[in-house]
């Protein structure tokens, strides 16, 4: 596609995407992300040098900064477009805004179908960011700041990527179904890493369903499985039918509009008479 300047070409790029250092960075802190939630499964007391209690989850708060630095980064060297960043702005308080609509009731967090349908669109990275800022914007608007924040922040994140990840090639009802599987898949993954890093807290030493420190990933594994269906299913189960159901109803138009909008986010870049004279062929 040529401009009518002959010494700028228009570039369709990816909306949103961070350098390789960011990105090894993201993983990097998605990492440690993960063992935070999953230690107390093959953790040992014994490894820590400590017994871990509720007094030091301040440590995990530093995964907060750690998720949203490397966006802040590739701002700061103006490696993200303007208006890329105002698209994110604006999806972010949306997102934000939708999950305050079922703050108190169960599970009722239209949040997600808004971030699963822009990360589809836009791509995974988008995706990552999205659910990070709107995550954080929405405790901020509720006052729902804690030691579980720097947990859903991660757990939106990935939940971002995950559906900014998927095949392009699929589209049509086809795309659809496909969203709506992952917005059930969603819906309960975000449930079920919530009660996994609060399991250990919840409940005393002395039932079925206790947290039982230095034992075996299947014992502990197996008490979660039991705690997990016996107390938060009611919450899981309305957040995945609710955010499905939305997709199915909504998310042919809504894909739609998003893409007429990525088509008009055009960048155009400077390139050699050599690469413009290869392009008109």
């Amino acid at each position: 596609m040529r401009s009518a300047n002959p010494d700028l070409i228009i570039r369709r790029r990816s909306i949103l995407k961070f350098s390789p250092l960011a990105q090894v960075g993201i993983a990097l802190t998605s990492l440690l992300s993960f063992i935070a939630f999953t230690w107390p499964l093959y953790l040992p007391k014994s490894a820590l040098g400590f017994e871990l209690t509720q007094d030091h989850y301040w440590i995990f708060f530093l995964i907060i900064p750690f998720a949203l630095f490397f966006l802040g980064v590739e701002i700061n060297r103006g490696q993200i477009e303007i208006t890329a960043i105002a698209l994110l702005a604006v999806l972010a308080a949306l997102a934000a805004a939708l999950r305050q609509i079922g703050a108190g009731a169960v599970g009722i967090e239209p949040m997600w179908f808004l971030v699963i349908l822009a990360a589809r669109v836009f791509g995974a990275t988008f995706g990552f960011s999205l659910g990070a800022i709107a995550m954080a914007l929405s405790a901020i608007l509720t006052g729902g700041i804690g030691p579980w924040l720097p947990f859903q922040i991660m757990a939106a994140s990935w939940i971002g990527l995950l559906a900014g990840s998927l095949p392009k090639r699929i589209q049509g009802r086809a795309e659809i179904a496909m969203l709506v599987f992952i917005a059930l898949v969603a819906g309960m993954s975000f449930g079920f890493l919530m009660d996994l890093q609060l399991w250990p807290w919840l409940v005393g030493t002395d039932t079925a369903i206790s947290f039982l420190p230095g034992a075996g990933v299947d014992e502990n594994l197996s008490r979660f499985i039991r705690f997990h269906f016996l107390t938060a299913m009611a919450w899981d189960i309305p957040r995945s039918i609710l955010t499905a159901t939305l997709i199915a109803i909504t998310g042919a138009p809504i894909l739609n509009a998003l893409r007429r909008t990525q088509r008009r986010v055009v960048f155009i870049d400077p390139i050699s008479e050599r690469e413009r004279e290869r392009t008109a062929l």
